[in-house]
């Protein structure tokens, strides 16, 4: 029954009312966000709530499972549904534009007492797209430099500094170029910022293309960078040769450095840099949505999972995340070595400085197509 009763939510659109105290939370993202929200967050839930079941439904990983989601709120709306199958929605960033302007998404963070926790721009700002109220970051990822200190004692601190080091030491820094693996987009848009005119204005727009023509000479360092550079085959192959020594510093996710060091799959001793201006990271958002059948239920979901015990339980032990709200409020909540293991290399400061936002959408599209045609031939 367990399984019928699934296969319906995920499906179908015609589903009959939900019974009053089933909170069913909607989540795009690989099989461990499913289980997340299945095996720590619903049980804590329900136990806070007796009478309450907690069922996550999966649309699967990445950016393809956000636009599920969005696809359902669309048929919904079109359908006139008055009352929709979510009570929580979790999606990727790039997502929830769209959901706001469509009228899809309840403002609800000034109403739970975690909205007062997050001050981050991403929580305001996604892609261009003004969400202040309507979203509360589940985690935060982001990419930062990995290098090796026997390789690298002094390691760069800026895009600047890189370019003087990787002009000394030929072929040790290593990314995988916009293929493969979101690190290295993530190294080529944090290089624009740093090289390439108003960092501000590609993060928030808005889009104007004549800001193109001020990249020519940002990419054409960047070409004569890469030639003293090496290509590796994706975000696990960059931490592959660090792992091995072939590179000594490259661009990595910090929840994956963490996670190949906690399997000892990394050198013990590699550390991570932040350079200055900054490099991408994207948050995951929970969201609500406006006919949401339990919009006090969700609201209490959401407060809880973005508590600082929750945040420092589920989301930095468990997953080596950033959390989604602040990471002052959650440092009483960590033991000092999983504090220091994540925040001694890159501090909260480091973070809130030099942690950016992709570029908006045009923006981002039309880097990756000014680096095919500059940098990739």
């Amino acid at each position: 029954m367990k399984k019928v009763a699934y296969s319906i939510l995920a499906l179908g659109l015609s589903t009959s009312p939900l019974m009053a105290q089933e909170l069913t939370v909607m989540t795009a993202g690989d099989q461990n966000m499913v289980d997340y929200i299945n095996e720590f967050l619903g049980p804590m839930f329900e136990k806070q709530n007796p009478g309450v079941k907690v069922r996550a439904v999966g649309t699967g990983p990445g950016d393809a499972g956000s636009q599920k989601i969005l696809e359902r709120f669309d048929a919904q709306a079109q359908a006139n549904v008055q009352t929709w199958d979510a009570d929580v929605a979790v999606v990727h960033e790039k997502f929830v534009g769209p959901m706001v302007e469509k009228s899809y998404l309840e403002k609800y963070r000034g109403k739970i007492e975690s909205g007062a926790l997050v001050t981050r721009a991403n929580a305001k700002m996604a892609l261009g797209t003004n969400v202040d109220g309507y979203v509360m970051p589940m985690f935060n990822s982001q990419t930062a430099l990995a290098y090796n200190p026997v390789l690298v004692p002094n390691p760069p601190k800026s895009y600047e500094e890189l370019v003087a080091w990787a002009k000394k030491n030929p072929k040790q820094f290593g990314y995988n170029g916009i293929k493969g693996g979101a690190s290295g987009v993530s190294f080529v848009m944090g290089w624009i910022y740093a090289f390439g005119g108003d960092a501000d204005k590609l993060q928030n727009g808005p889009f104007d293309a004549a800001q193109a023509a001020k990249w020519n000479d940002s990419f054409n360092k960047l070409k004569d960078f890469t030639t003293n550079a090496t290509l590796t085959p994706g975000n696990a192959g960059t931490l592959d040769m660090l792992s091995r020594g072939e590179i000594a510093i490259g661009p990595v996710w910090v929840d994956m450095f963490y996670s190949w060091k906690a399997k000892g799959q990394l050198p013990p001793d590699m550390k991570l840099v932040l350079p200055a201006p900054g490099m991408p990271g994207q948050p995951m958002h929970y969201t609500i949505p406006a006919k949401a059948p339990h919009k006090d239920l969700a609201e209490k979901f959401v407060n809880l999972a973005t508590s600082p015990e929750v945040q420092a339980k589920g989301i930095v032990e468990r997953f080596n995340w950033y959390p989604g709200i602040d990471a002052q409020h959650v440092q009483a909540k960590l033991d000092k070595a999983t504090w220091e293991k994540l925040f001694t290399d890159i501090s909260p400061d480091d973070l809130a400085k030099n942690g950016k936002a992709f570029p908006i959408a045009p923006y981002n599209k039309a880097i990756l197509e000014a680096y095919e045609r500059q940098v990739g031939n």
